[in-house]
């Protein structure tokens, strides 16, 4: 009940002009969207994150702050500010990739056009359904890298069926409107507030989830990721342990020509044998975290930096397994 009270009074503090103002552009900006030609769309997230970058010196500081403390010693200063720009721009670039790309996810030729961008990535996919069928349904996870957007739509073109957790945006005719978007594809979306009990129903079913579990939150555990304690949701390794299903890392990457894409699945991480079951928990999200780091010192430019990823929470207590 709090939080939904919550939730109503940050839309309130907007008004419903400014909502109806937010409604408004989108709704011209998509169409045009769809018009502009891939490469233009490249352009436009480029010029995008470099005005994020150049003109945000808050955001642009903890970014580089976040590589520097992730990569510093593999990387140089200059690569170091490079991965930070890039990643500005992939950030940009993912959201306006999802708007370019939604019909061809609606239409009936999906499978074979999702073949013609990257074979490598339906071809991953086909060991995430794999995985599913033998599971009888995973817990998916993916960092925010690459084009996170993506996934669920891949799944629904190889034929897993997919619940997935949003958060609530601030502006109620966005939220219908573009949600309504994402499920066109046959995608299942619940709201991020009080989801468990919707998540342990989809795994009873037998189908899968899918979460982003790499913001810091403060109802988080502490554990490390990329050598520091994060504040890290415990969600998929509670549903791991309760119902015995694996926790598999994913994500959708682009090549390095960045017209293309490549897909990462990771082996599925089991519940062992325990004696404690919180500890448990604690292993199985360090264990998702050291997947995510993989991916992400893969692709370091295609990681959302920007994020107060290790941010600490004054009320949090941290926890210990």
């Amino acid at each position: 009940m709090g939080k939904d009270i919550a939730k109503k009074s940050r839309r309130s503090k907007k008004g419903k002009v400014v909502q109806l103002l937010e409604y408004a552009a989108v709704s011209v900006v998509l169409p045009v969207v769809h018009l502009i030609p891939l490469k233009g769309i490249h352009l436009l997230g480029n010029f995008l994150g470099d005005f994020l970058y150049l003109l945000f010196p808050g955001r642009r500081r903890l970014a580089l702050e976040n590589v520097r403390h992730a990569l510093d010693k593999e990387k140089t200063e200059g690569e170091v500010r490079a991965i930070a720009r890039a990643s500005c721009r992939s950030f940009f670039l993912t959201c306006l990739e999802i708007i370019k790309f939604h019909n061809f996810f609606k239409a009936d030729d999906a499978r074979e056009t999702l073949g013609r961008y990257s074979e490598s990535l339906e071809s991953l996919f086909q060991k995430a359904k794999r995985l599913h069928e033998e599971s009888g349904g995973c817990i998916f996870v993916t960092p925010h890298i690459g084009n996170w957007e993506f996934l669920p739509h891949v799944s629904s073109v190889v034929g897993i069926p997919l619940v997935v957790v949003a958060r609530p945006l601030s502006n109620a005719y966005l939220e219908r409107f573009l949600y309504g978007k994402r499920t066109d594809s046959g995608q299942v979306i619940i709201p991020k507030m009080n989801a468990l009990f919707m998540l342990q129903k989809t795994l009873q079913q037998g189908k899968s989830i899918g979460l982003l579990p790499d913001q810091s939150i403060r109802q988080g555990i502490a554990v490390n990721f990329f050598g520091r304690r994060a504040w890290t949701t415990p969600a998929p390794a509670i549903l791991s342990v309760l119902y015995k299903r694996p926790i598999v890392v994913v994500a959708c990457c682009r090549t390095k020509n960045g017209y293309d894409f490549e897909g990462v699945v990771s082996d599925p991480l089991w519940p062992g044998t325990f004696e404690s079951e919180k500890a448990e928990i604690f292993r199985l999200t360090e264990e998702m975290n050291k997947q995510m780091e993989i991916i992400v010192k893969r692709y370091p430019e295609q990681y959302f930096w920007v994020h107060n990823r290790w941010k600490r929470h004054s009320k949090s207590r941290e926890l210990n397994p």
